[in-house]
């Protein structure tokens, strides 16, 4: 915590990864999938696929995919090999 520029107080979120290693970077995501807060050395971008067409089944993916921001073990549940 820490004030701010009117002597509000400002609460940052801090990476979740790096405060376990005993360091304290400020988190700049959020994991989708865990809520994990992340700072730019641990969050990762994945482009998630999205699938066009109706029930029973998608028809086609389409060639540009969502992007979000996940942990190293999310993202490599969510699509594999994606945050070696």
């Amino acid at each position: 915590m820490s004030r701010g520029t009117e002597g509000e107080l400002v609460i940052m979120l801090k990476c979740y990864q790096c405060s376990e290693s005993g360091s304290d970077e400020e988190a700049v995501a959020i994991c989708i999938m865990c809520g994990m807060g992340l700072c730019m050395d641990h969050a990762k971008r994945v482009d998630i696929p999205i699938w066009e067409g109706n029930y029973p089944a998608p028809v086609r993916m389409l060639k540009k995919g969502l992007p979000r921001f996940v942990c190293r073990d999310c993202g490599n549940i969510l699509l594999p090999g994606s945050c070696e």
